[in-house]
């Protein structure tokens, strides 16, 4: 018994950890809020927009993986300060494009960021922006 219970602990440690390891081989190679995805590509970055120019902006993330192994990422949307959507996307090879979608209309006016997160929940990257 007192040979089992180190053994057990060791185990259990090594798989705990063993998520933070895939997560931390993820990386973010491109962030941005754009108007449209096209042909798997945004056309634009946006920083500052107005309410009345489109009825919805979109997250789009690049990531790069040394394992390619399948994980996810959250992209957290807040505006001043406080969450108002969150979209857990899947990442499936070791460069993958993903993105989510955020509704515009007049109550959106704001400081907006966006928050690429791991399965972990770890902040990767962000990006900040404004609806006026």
């Amino acid at each position: 018994m007192k040979v089992i219970f180190p053994v057990v602990m060791l185990l259990l440690l090594f798989v705990a950890l063993a998520p933070c390891a895939d997560a931390a081989s993820l990386t973010v190679t491109e962030l941005a809020v754009t108007t449209k995805v096209s042909k798997g590509k945004p056309i634009d970055s946006v920083h500052r927009i107005s309410n009345h120019s489109v009825r919805a902006l979109y997250g789009f993330t690049r990531t790069q993986s040394d394992s390619g192994e399948a994980t996810t990422v959250t992209h957290v949307w807040l505006r001043n300060g406080q969450q108002v959507k969150e979209t857990t996307l899947p990442v499936r090879g070791k460069h993958w494009r993903l993105y989510s979608t955020l509704p515009v209309d007049a109550s959106s006016v704001g400081n907006w960021r966006l928050e690429v997160r791991d399965a972990t929940g770890q902040l990767i990257k962000a990006v900040d922006f404004q609806i006026h």
